[in-house]
């Protein structure tokens, strides 16, 4: 396996899926505990890459331990996550504006790192920080990219490191729940599923004039892996970079690693056989206001071949199969019924079916928190619910939405070699360029 990730870029999507199964299975549930030598009493030493909005409550979540390093293209951002770092924890971080420096130079002073960036920078900073041999938590979705996700789940597996995609509403109760009622076979033979969000990240057109650069922020650095572009103010930072494919994924990208990890989990999906997107006309810079995407799945051990139908802006359902639905959530279609669930509930119909349901008794243990999960398997090789091997998976179908929609055509996927056998032209949406000093593969 080594070898295969000397080769590059090219040879990678050609040799993917030999050995990845056997040695993800083994890499990231067994060897976590190789990659620390502290105790579970001892503090890890951790480096957050991001540090405002999203970050910041992942700063919050990984503050039972001591935060050494922290990363942000914003100094200002920078000041005020260390200020509060040294007030409430005594803690004197050092900052650094280039998370390339700050993996150099941290090395083994740091075992852990949090990244809470853009889109376009996590594979980026998470292969770095892999390669260096320090666990990672990112957020969703895990990479901007089918291939990067890909990669950073095999090279994890490799190296042996304690991760955790930022999907935190899988901590949450009633996804545990919802997952033992499926599983029990309540609903029957599951063979249909709707994903939906009401979200439109998408739309507009590429500033016809640049802006001056605010002092605080270092423009380039955010730009990061991503062709050159003028800064324009508002239109990329701090929040509406979800709206460009440079940066982000638009709505799919941002919200169907929460909605979709439900059937995900409670189905044990992996990777579709079958992909295709329907929408408005292909914007060269921007996602859409509205999305489907059609994913076919096939059998998984007693679990039948099924169809995912994923949702969002003004394409959303207003009822599946004759049921009116809210703006956001999921829907099992069953051989015996339907669940709908979302965040905090889930529903069961017709419901003078199931106006006697109990439901089993619970068989996945509460959580004991998102970013403590992860903590403790940095600690201790514990597994994580949500780590790159099952997140990776996740996250190339996801993405894979995007390509679809992109080229226009469904496609005929072979997730073994991130390959669409009949669309050659998407090869080129399943990986991407970096500018020089970027690089992923």
């Amino acid at each position: 396996m080594t070898s295969q990730f000397q080769t590059g870029r090219r040879s990678f999507l050609q040799t993917a899926g030999v050995g990845s199964a056997a040695a993800l299975s083994a890499g990231l549930h067994a060897s976590t505990a190789t990659r620390t030598s502290r105790s579970a009493l001892e503090n890890l030493n951790i480096a957050c890459i991001g540090t405002a909005n999203r970050a910041a409550a992942d700063v919050q979540g990984v503050m039972s331990d001591d935060i050494v390093a922290i990363v942000d293209i914003d100094s200002a951002y920078l000041a005020r996550c260390k200020s509060m770092l040294t007030e409430k924890k005594n803690l004197e971080p050092r900052t650094y504006a280039d998370y390339r420096e700050m993996i150099d130079k941290e090395g083994d002073r740091i075992d852990a790192v949090v990244i809470g960036t853009t889109d376009h920078h996590h594979a980026p900073a998470a292969i770095r920080a892999i390669r260096a041999g320090k666990h990672v938590y990112c957020e969703k979705p895990l990479t901007h990219t089918v291939f990067e996700a890909r990669l950073l789940a095999e090279e994890s597996a490799r190296m042996g490191v304690a991760t955790q995609l930022g999907t935190q509403i899988h901590a949450g109760d009633n996804y545990r729940r919802v997952v033992e009622v499926i599983q029990s076979g309540a609903i029957g033979d599951v063979t249909e599923v709707h994903v939906w969000v009401g979200k439109g990240w998408g739309g507009g057109d590429r500033p016809a004039k640049a802006d001056p650069v605010p002092e605080t922020l270092n423009w380039d650095l955010w730009l990061g892996p991503a062709p050159e572009r003028p800064y324009a103010n508002g239109a990329y930072h701090p929040a509406n970079w979800r709206r460009w494919w440079d940066f982000g994924g638009g709505t799919l990208g941002d919200m169907a690693c929460h909605y979709m990890d439900l059937p995900f989990w409670a189905l044990k999906l992996r990777h579709p056989t079958r992909c295709e997107a329907v929408g408005p006309d292909v914007h060269p810079e921007t996602c859409p206001l509205g999305l489907t995407v059609k994913y076919d799945f096939p059998a998984r051990g007693d679990m039948p071949a099924l169809k995912l139908t994923w949702y969002d802006g003004n394409m959303i359902p207003k009822k599946i199969n004759n049921q009116p639905v809210p703006a956001n959530g999921v829907m099992f279609v069953g051989s015996n019924g339907m669940m709908f669930a979302d965040y905090s509930r889930y529903r069961l119909f017709p419901a003078d079916r199931f106006s006697d349901f109990k439901a089993p008794e619970k068989t996945i243990p509460d959580s004991i928190g998102h970013h403590a999960e992860w903590i403790k398997a940095c600690k201790d090789g514990s597994p994580t619910t949500c780590n790159f091997d099952y997140s990776g998976a996740l996250t190339e179908s996801v993405l894979l939405g995007n390509v679809a929609y992109r080229t226009g055509k469904a496609l005929d996927w072979d997730a073994a070699n991130l390959t669409a056998t009949n669309v050659p032209e998407a090869a080129a949406l399943v990986n991407k360029k970096y500018r020089a000093g970027w690089e992923v593969a």
